[in-house]
């Protein structure tokens, strides 16, 4: 079968895209409203592209009716946000910062997460994380219907039972980050398995 994008409706092409590409790593961002309450948001179209400058990129898209989401707005006014990667015990954590509640609700507060204040940043993490990174904005690319912000992380809060005893690579055995498939279909990377490239010189005999 064949899709052409260029011909697809918004919706059309957001359900092939994200059927397709997964599964995506899960952002629960943490912002500083402007009555300086905490705000918890969950984001899928999230990655990490780049260790030299340190940068993660969010894709933020508006509301239904058009009305910027509080995540950006507070990213705009501060410059800053914090990343928190997600396992499977702040799974309802997420989903609850998720729900359409207004600009005035503390979604951290209404999941009952303990936050802890930034090392670097003006905006709370939550220490049951595997991994939270403060990040400062580097730039923000605009397209009518959609946000990208890329931020440089500057901090990085790491859970110690999820680093190995060198501290140098995660615990598979227990950093287990669950990632969006499609709708509302998950899946938890806790079945890891190693594969390794053959050696070059075999496949040219």
């Amino acid at each position: 079968m064949e899709f052409d994008l260029t011909a697809l409706e918004p919706m059309d092409r957001y359900r092939l895209l994200t059927n397709f590409v997964g599964p995506r790593p899960i952002a629960l961002v943490t912002t500083r409203s402007a009555n300086g309450h905490s705000n918890g948001a969950p984001m899928s179209f999230f990655n990490v592209f780049s260790h030299d400058p340190a940068i993660v990129a969010l894709g933020i898209q508006p509301r239904l009716n058009g009305q910027e989401k509080d995540t950006v707005a507070n990213i705009r006014r501060t410059n800053e946000f914090t990343v928190n990667m997600v396992d499977m015990p702040l799974a309802e954590t997420m989903l609850i910062c998720g729900l359409p509640v207004d600009a005035d609700t503390d979604e951290l507060a209404l999941a009952e997460a303990e936050t802890a204040p930034g090392a670097q940043i003006d905006c709370v993490y939550l220490p049951a994380s595997p991994c939270a990174m403060e990040c400062r904005v580097e730039r923000i690319i605009e397209y009518p219907r959609r946000v990208i912000i890329l931020g440089e992380v500057v901090h990085m809060h790491i859970r110690p039972d999820c680093l190995d005893e060198q501290q140098r690579y995660v615990n598979p055995e227990v950093y287990h980050p669950i990632a969006r498939l499609h709708a509302d279909n998950y899946i938890v990377s806790d079945q890891q398995f190693v594969l390794k490239a053959p050696a070059l010189a075999d496949l040219k005999k």
